[in-house]
């Protein structure tokens, strides 16, 4: 009896495994010939669900699964698009022009290069990985550039629209320092948080006794701030912002909350308004951004029109 309940249990296993497999290699979608497998798709989607404490298993989180599956299969595809449109524009990023960019990445954060491949570790990305994403993003950057880029047109009459419309906040940004504090989870980050924004605790103090980032003991500085190298949300927040002002919590990597702080090193923090001619190459970068992004889906969705993609989830 013992017998044939070890075999039917065997037999299970291997229904189950053959099932797994069945599912891993089953075709997500066709892009132009080339497939994306569900193994490829669950491998470019796992970091995300990772981030967010996602289990594809559960039943109740199965729905916002599906949403990152979806999203990162959008990505998959414009990923082998763009890889197509660099062939045919004879356009590559080099390996020199990959280590250049990891090195100006660790550098503008005050790190070594091997602090910046040890976060990495920590946060179970591995670095052939992280340069192949690095590479993606230059190369689709550099499309952009050529193809979305030279599109774009900032007239000087827009330019002084917008400088009139928001004077009061064109503080001269040249020089500025960002500094992070990235609170312990344990800490008791609201109050003091509080303190810091108030002034009751200096950002040095709290940083050094309850931030986890990357050279907290000197205050967590990850150097001058490069406006045109934010992503979207940061900068935003940064551009609400006066030189020395200290920023409301928020999350960072959607798992502990952090601080920011916009600053002059020197600790002069005066707050002087730039002339027009000053503040027309940060008018022009932030008026070119959502410009630049309605040509780019415009760009996407030509691609995509000429494209064979058969999408089979």
């Amino acid at each position: 009896m013992k017998k044939v309940l070890a075999i039917v249990f065997l037999a299970c296993l291997l229904c189950c495994a053959q099932a797994q497999a069945a599912s891993v290699n089953k075709v997500a979608a066709v892009v132009n010939g080339q497939l994306i497998t569900m193994y490829d798709l669950q491998s470019y989607a796992f970091p995300e669900m990772l981030r967010m404490h996602l289990n594809p298993n559960n039943p109740a989180q199965r729905k916002q699964c599906d949403q990152i599956l979806r999203t990162a299969l959008d990505q998959m595809i414009m990923d082998i698009l763009f890889e197509g449109e660099a062939k045919r524009l004879k356009m590559d990023i080099s390996d020199a022009d990959v280590d250049q960019e990891i090195t100006r990445m660790y550098k503008s954060r005050r790190m070594t290069k091997q602090q910046f491949e040890q976060a990495l570790a920590q946060q179970n990305i591995r670095l052939a990985d992280f340069r192949k994403g690095i590479r993606k993003r230059m190369l689709r950057q550099k499309i952009m550039g050529s193809q979305v880029g030279r599109r774009v047109v900032v007239t000087p009459e827009e330019i002084k629209a917008y400088y009139e419309a928001h004077k009061d906040s064109m503080y001269d940004r040249r020089g500025l320092h960002m500094a992070i504090i990235a609170y312990h989870p344990k800490a008791p980050f609201r109050e003091i948080a509080r303190k810091v924004r108030s002034g009751e605790m200096p950002w040095l103090e709290a940083s050094v006794k309850y931030s986890v980032f990357p050279k907290h003991e000197k205050g967590g500085d990850i150097g001058p701030v490069i406006w045109d190298k934010l992503n979207d949300e940061m900068r935003a927040r940064l551009e609400k912002m006066k030189p020395g002002d200290v920023s409301e919590l928020f999350p960072i990597n959607g798992q502990i909350m952090g601080q920011v702080r916009l600053y002059r090193p020197n600790g002069d923090q005066t707050n002087r308004i730039m002339t027009l001619q000053e503040a027309t190459p940060m008018i022009d970068a932030i008026l070119r951004d959502p410009k630049a992004q309605s040509r780019l889906g415009d760009y996407a969705e030509e691609l995509k029109r000429k494209a064979v993609i058969d999408i089979r989830i």
